[in-house]
């Protein structure tokens, strides 16, 4: 055979062999994690031919679907508790769990010069309307509340809440301006290391409790290879990088 005619076929063949290999993984993702996943799930496609099909939203209303036989495969919480409760009760494969960020909670306005670098903004009382996720359902929003607590301002503040179901419904009041600012993931706002647009105070993390965020496989994705390529994925480097190039912090 003319050896440029057998190269052909071999990577005909290769290509048909990836193809028929692949598959497609179902994950309930953070919503603060969108932007990341989107990128890391491209990527990852790329390389490995297996699809990502995602959801995003708030972990606390994920971890309910769980319960109720929703067909996910793997969940990014954003916290470490809803995974560690899922293979304690049997939803999730025992030892498949990782801390794949650390999460960073922000004050944002989409206002340039709105929000001071200290946070000042909150004490002066000069706004009208606050965002703050759903702190029964989303992590990020039981931070906001553990940062007004430990600053002595929940009181004065809380009058003037606008409750997003997850952090990028809040993210979306805080935009479209339905609220001057609000408490928000850093991801949402940074990309690269630099500020997208507005302007935010970093809250010093001693001011609330570490956001880990784990990942898990749940009983769906049990000896699934695609699933547990995508685990090992995001503990790789590509991965690595683009997680951190939105701010989080890596374990």
């Amino acid at each position: 055979m003319n050896p440029i005619r057998y190269f052909a076929l071999t990577l005909a063949l290769l290509s048909a062999s990836v193809v028929a290999h692949a598959d497609e993984i179902q994950i309930a993702v953070a919503a603060n994690f969108t932007a990341p996943m989107k990128e890391i799930a491209a990527a990852f496609t790329k390389e490995t031919g297996h699809q990502i099909k995602a959801a995003y939203g708030a972990t606390g209303k994920f971890y309910a679907q769980i319960q109720n036989g929703a067909p996910f495969e793997i969940l990014l919480a954003a916290d470490d508790t809803t995974p560690a409760k899922l293979i304690k009760e049997g939803n999730a494969v025992a030892d498949s769990q990782f801390t794949y960020a650390i999460g960073k909670l922000v004050l944002w306005s989409a206002k340039a010069g709105f929000v001071d670098a200290q946070g000042k903004v909150l004490t002066t009382g000069d706004f009208q309307k606050v965002a703050i996720a759903n702190p029964k359902a989303a992590p990020y929003g039981a931070a906001a509340l553990a940062v007004l607590k430990q600053q002595g301002l929940l009181d004065a503040v809380q009058p003037k809440f606008v409750t997003g179901e997850n952090i990028a419904q809040t993210f979306q009041f805080v935009e479209t301006g339905n609220a001057e600012l609000g408490f928000i993931a850093l991801a949402q706002v940074q990309k690269d290391s630099k500020l997208t647009h507005g302007s935010m105070w970093l809250i010093p993390a001693q001011l609330y409790p570490p956001i880990l965020q784990d990942a898990v496989i749940l009983n769906a994705g049990k000896d699934k290879p695609a699933v547990a390529a995508l685990m090992t994925y995001l503990k790789g480097e590509t991965a690595q990088a683009i997680i951190h190039s939105f701010g989080y912090d890596l374990k």
